[in-house]
């Protein structure tokens, strides 16, 4: 059996961990789970870590269980949030667990045995259950002050909105989660973010108080960004795993427009490389940062988790199009997919039709200078290009001859801001 506490230790994925949980993984099979609220159809990129976790602990021979939150999702985790979640129907909730199942399947193998992973849906057991016998069976083993005490609430106690007792309540929630799996299926371990500890621990002595048996968790560091950026935020907002809401071009670039200060630790993270291969990427990481090699390893691997091999080679042979002059040849089609995701806005035909358009009064268009005089700065310090090209002469015009098929420019702003300026014919 694999030694999993050392080897989520040296990737840095321990950040506090219950007495035993060590030996206990290192001298039998546990039950192991990580809880996910359908707060949405999809889960995105922040779900990552822990379903990593989980798909870790299978690979090292212990049992996962991924639990899909229909009931807690109804009511809204505190942890980490400063103002109350908006409350969601039974059937977003039910739509929002139909769409996570089958991500949940891209990294727990469910077929596998012995140690076959499982998703359950704790609606099961917490949709069942009265008030007074919920009371009567968990809450009435905890004290208001043990729940005070909990970082989950003593922080939304101090903001100016406070907490309700409906979140006040999840804390109680999740611990009866805890013991619903232990009873069902010989769960004694759960994983999640470090803001969950105080969830976890409330679980655990939960199951002490009325099994008399000693369970266990594990929280994960939450990921943050060498910037200052939440991880997993973009300008179009979240990143999901589902393809509908992020394309895999645009799946890929989040990774491989990684920091240079985050990559080896995403790769250890985010990635089932071995240590060998993660020093490696980490030393031509130092020898040639330039090359980008490390960020390159990363995309291709996490996207092939999440979208497979042949979604992969079309957002490297995308992503090698971005920065080719040839980039004029392709059809508009391509193009318009290739840049699906970034920002996007409109020149009427007539502008650029003849002489054409300014290459200042482009940039404008495009919307990535504030105003002329600092677009004539950006052109004049050959920091625009259009369609790949630089253009430095800041008299240059751009007609309509030098559109992608007729239809859009490319327009970019130094190395990596892209933005699409489509051309609209009258009528179209």
């Amino acid at each position: 059996m694999t030694n999993l506490f050392e080897e989520l230790t040296w990737r840095g994925l321990v950040y506090d961990a219950t007495e035993g949980l060590a030996e206990q993984f290192a001298t039998q099979s546990v039950t192991a789970y990580a809880g996910f609220d359908p707060t949405a159809s999809s889960l995105h990129v922040g779900h990552m870590l822990p379903l990593m976790g989980l798909a870790r602990m299978q690979r090292a021979g212990h049992t996962p269980i991924a639990v899909v939150g229909g009931g807690t999702g109804m009511i809204g985790d505190p942890s980490g949030k400063s103002q109350e979640r908006n409350l969601l129907s039974v059937a977003q909730i039910d739509m929002n667990v139909a769409g996570i199942r089958p991500q949940l399947q891209q990294f727990l193998d469910f077929d596998r045995s012995p140690n076959a992973a499982r998703v359950v849906n704790n609606a099961e057991w917490l949709g069942a259950i009265g008030l007074l016998d919920f009371l009567r069976d968990a809450g009435k083993h905890f004290t208001v002050n043990y729940m005070l005490q909990k970082e989950s609430v003593s922080r939304r106690l101090e903001s100016e909105d406070g907490i309700s007792y409906t979140e006040f309540s999840y804390l109680l929630l999740q611990s009866y989660d805890f013991l619903q799996l232990f009873d069902r299926h010989g769960c004694t371990v759960q994983i999640g973010g470090s803001d969950q500890w105080g969830n976890i621990t409330a679980g655990i002595d939960l199951i002490r108080k009325l099994r008399a048996k000693k369970a266990h968790g594990l929280v994960m560091p939450l990921v943050t960004t060498a910037s200052g950026v939440k991880f997993g935020k973009t300008e179009a907002g979240a990143v999901w795993l589902d393809p509908a809401r992020t394309s895999p071009f645009a799946f890929y670039q989040f990774w491989l427009n990684t920091d240079d200060r985050d990559v080896l630790r995403y790769l250890k993270s985010f990635t089932f490389l071995s240590r060998i291969d993660i020093d490696a990427a980490a030393d031509t990481a130092q020898r040639a940062p330039e090359t980008r090699e490390a960020q390159r390893l990363l995309a291709r691997e996490v996207t092939t988790l999440v979208h497979g091999a042949e979604q992969v080679a079309r957002a490297e042979h995308a992503s090698r199009l971005l920065f080719g002059e040839d980039i004029a040849q392709l059809p508009a089609d391509d193009v318009l997919a290739i840049f699906a995701d970034v920002p996007a806005s409109e020149v009427p035909a007539a502008q650029v039709a003849g002489e054409g358009l300014s290459i200042v009064d482009l940039v404008m268009a495009a919307k990535i200078a504030p105003s002329k005089s600092e677009a004539r700065r950006l052109v004049q310090g050959g920091g625009i290009y259009v369609n790949n090209r630089k253009i430095a002469d800041i008299q240059a015009r751009i007609c309509v001859d030098q559109a992608i098929g007729g239809r859009v420019f490319v327009v970019r702003k130094g190395g990596r801001q892209n933005h699409l300026v489509k051309v609209v014919r009258e009528g179209a």
